[in-house]
């Protein structure tokens, strides 16, 4: 099968999103992942910790790839909640380049709201919708997404968290029964954001071992 490329903003969204996807997908094809920042602006404790939270994050994130299957992972050198309309071009650029190389046939990214209403992550999903569209080889986008009662409950995690979508609005939904174990174990990597690890882990266990995307084909 034709490579797939999972396109996200931030270490730890691969894992704390679609890891249990990515891991099915790299059983039965080439994964990779290309990430725009290294999370610099995340939250870590200790000062040590914050002077080197990139270099910290971005070693996670290649420790959490390697156990979902991927082949590399692209950093793209952009700084973590700077994803603004000045940087658009150059960021389609550095994801369309990448891409040509590998040609991949479906690209994985975030559906257009961001999920949590992260302005990098709606940036990461508009750049990675007008690439696609420029690539004639890559023939489908899949875009991670939330069902609407799982988004209403943590409405304040942002100033403005976005609604999920209704079971009618989404195309796909992915089985990751089997893959939750390592998508466990790819999380637990990001140990520099171990307080959103328990928090999510915790709201997991609550939710079927599914994950949801909407889909464009061409």
């Amino acid at each position: 099968m034709k490579p797939l490329v999972c396109i996200v903003a931030h270490p730890d969204d691969e894992a704390f999103g679609p890891g249990g996807t990515i891991a099915k997908f790299a059983k039965v094809r080439p994964v990779y992942l290309i990430c725009a920042t290294k999370g610099e602006s995340g939250k870590h404790k200790g000062k040590k910790g914050r002077q080197n939270l990139g270099a910290i994050r971005a070693d996670e994130l290649r420790r959490s790839a390697k156990i979902l299957g991927v082949k590399q992972v692209f950093f793209l050198g952009f700084i973590d909640g700077t994803l603004s309309n000045n940087l658009y071009h150059d960021l389609a650029g550095k994801i369309e380049r990448i891409l040509k190389r590998i040609k991949p046939g479906t690209i994985l990214t975030y559906e257009p709201r961001g999920i949590s209403g992260h302005i990098d992550h709606i940036a990461i999903s508009m750049v990675s919708s007008f690439v696609f569209h420029r690539l004639p080889f890559v023939k489908k986008i899949l875009q991670f997404c939330i069902r609407d009662n799982r988004a209403r409950r943590r409405q304040n995690y942002f100033i403005y968290r976005p609604p999920g979508y209704k079971t009618s609005e989404i195309d796909l939904v992915v089985d990751t029964r089997k893959t939750w174990d390592i998508k466990v174990k790819a999380m637990m990597q990001h140990q520099s954001q171990l307080h959103d690890i328990k928090r999510l882990l915790v709201w997991f266990k609550k939710l079927p071992k599914k994950e949801n995307f909407l889909v464009i084909t061409k």
